[in-house]
């Protein structure tokens, strides 16, 4: 992505960031990555930028520097942080649903377009279209829900060979690997079997046939396990 991210999409990423299991894991090997680090990797700017970024966000009182000096949300930059994850999967749906983008467009459109809408038409669009309980990857656009649904869930990397799970969710942040989660025919409600596990990836059956998966993959796909 390319320079210049909005507050919003920052506090969009701490706020995956801030969630155990609906969180995209880029491979951080070594010593533990910072959180400047990690929001820099998943928006795609320079390490100094999101420093920079996250100055302002504590200025404003959106985050706050806990024991161990990481960013936390503050209770102001939590609500507005879901406000925003909520907005970005309707509007996901309403590319999906009504103007015909793949569930792989709507996530790049969705960022494009987020600082467009107001609440209240969000809340329109919402109703429009039933009221959508997940975006098109999965994820509940109800954030209390998908906090809840968390302790549910678990990337696919963790699983060992023989074990079987339902795809529920699918990590969005890197467009290239969301596209080819759908060319390979992973997408939520996908039911699969861990046929093997090797350090350079996971071999899956599903549909009949097997699909091999690299590690980072494994680590963006949240499933239920059976």
């Amino acid at each position: 992505m390319a320079q210049g991210h909005s507050v919003d999409e920052y506090l969009e990423t701490i706020y995956f960031l801030a969630f155990p299991i609906g969180e995209y894991r880029p491979d951080t090997s070594g010593a533990p990555a910072t959180l400047a680090t990690r929001v820099a990797e998943m928006l795609g700017v320079s390490r100094a930028s999101s420093g920079e970024m996250l100055k302002r966000l504590e200025v404003e009182g959106l985050i706050e520097r806990g024991s161990q000096k990481e960013a936390l949300l503050t209770a102001t930059g939590r609500a507005r942080a879901e406000k925003v994850v909520r907005k970005h999967r309707i509007i996901e749906r309403l590319l999906t649903d009504f103007m015909g983008y793949t569930a792989a467009e709507s996530h790049v459109h969705a960022d494009e377009l987020g600082d467009t809408f107001s609440d209240e038409m969000v809340e329109r669009i919402a109703a429009r279209l039933g009221n959508p309980e997940r975006c098109p990857h999965g994820w509940p656009v109800d954030t209390e829900f998908e906090q809840e649904e968390n302790l549910q869930l678990v990337p696919l990397s963790d699983l060992e060979a023989g074990s079987r799970a339902t795809i529920v969710r699918l990590a969005e942040h890197d467009g290239d690997l969301l596209h080819w989660f759908y060319e390979q025919g992973l997408e939520p409600g996908t039911e699969v079997e861990l046929a093997a596990a090797a350090e350079d990836g996971l071999t899956l059956r599903l549909n009949g046939g097997e699909r091999s998966v690299g590690e980072e993959a494994a680590a963006g796909l949240f499933v239920r396990p059976a």
